[in-house]
């Protein structure tokens, strides 16, 4: 009786320890598309301390907001992080997104920058290449940018690609014909070694609102909203990590940041302003304006 006792309970610990694998295996991870933006980056801190591994949330990073969102529509994503442009155009594809985490707003972040100052651009008798994402906050950017100068009667060839593959062909072949760029942190350094100045953003252009935020759906919210809760816990305290120790910070999330140097990344700092903890009660209102739910906050 005692062997059988044994084997009873061995047999025993071996089904309950199946069926604990399996329920872990079956719980899917929560997985989130996210782009290199400065203001994303304490997702990026969250991975590489193992944070985010703990929540069971996996992100995959992508070159910019239209690849974000075109990736989103496979279907295989809980949610992604980007602007109310983004959140605005999958909205009109009939996908029931909400936002749920602030991070940042854009204070200088997204600008115009050209080979030509603007009274050349005004000027200028031939067209003028814009490179830029069309499928991204780039086009509200821009066509801000135009109306605040009055360039509107200018021709326009527009070359639609992401950031990454605008600042390298730029690089290897530096335009000599009138040229504009709209683009974010960290891409326009690039574009400055190459000559390109900024001739607007977000800090001059008033009535342009650029807000970042992770966006998921009401159904992932509702099953998984302790989770992002503590995902909310992880951002502060990688935002505290960054006041703290920017140098210690920026050697963490630098590899997802295409080469930005540790004084980029500091000026690149003072080009947003974090909205982790608390939303002004002015901007909250402005939000609302502009048809931004804000009810799901966490």
């Amino acid at each position: 009786m005692p062997k059988i006792g044994f084997l009873f309970k061995s047999l025993l610990l071996v089904m309950i320890l199946s069926v604990m694998s399996c329920s872990h295996h079956n719980n899917a991870p929560i997985k989130i598309l996210v782009n290199s933006w400065i203001g994303y980056s304490p997702l990026f801190y969250a991975k590489e301390k193992g944070w985010l591994q703990e929540l069971n949330i996996e992100i995959s990073t992508v070159v910019s907001l239209g690849e974000s969102m075109m990736t989103f529509h496979t279907g295989h994503f809980d949610g992604l992080v980007g602007t109310q442009y983004e959140y605005q155009k999958l909205k009109e594809k009939h996908y029931k997104l909400t936002p749920i985490l602030m991070f940042d707003r854009s204070m200088g972040g997204d600008m115009v920058m050209g080979n030509r100052s603007i009274d050349e651009l005004k000027a200028s008798q031939q067209p003028i290449d814009v490179y830029l994402e069309i499928n991204s906050i780039n086009s509200l950017v821009f066509q801000q940018f135009i109306e605040l100068h009055d360039l509107q009667n200018q021709q326009f060839n527009f070359i639609n690609k992401d950031q990454l593959k605008i600042v390298t062909e730029l690089k290897q072949s530096v335009p000599s014909r009138a040229s504009i760029v709209t683009t974010y942190i960290p891409y326009n350094f690039d574009l400055t070694k190459i000559g390109f100045q900024t001739l607007g953003s977000t800090k001059e252009i008033a009535d342009l609102l650029v807000l970042d935020a992770l966006y998921t759906t009401k159904e992932s919210l509702h099953k998984n909203q302790q989770t992002y809760i503590k995902l909310k816990e992880r951002i502060n305290q990688a935002v505290n990590a960054l006041n703290e120790d920017p140098k210690a910070y920026y050697e963490t999330v630098k590899p997802y940041l295409e080469n930005t140097s540790f004084e980029e990344f500091n000026a690149g700092l003072k080009q947003i302003e974090w909205l982790n903890k608390s939303l002004p009660k002015a901007l909250q209102q402005r939000m609302q304006k502009t048809n931004f739910p804000i009810q799901d906050l966490l």
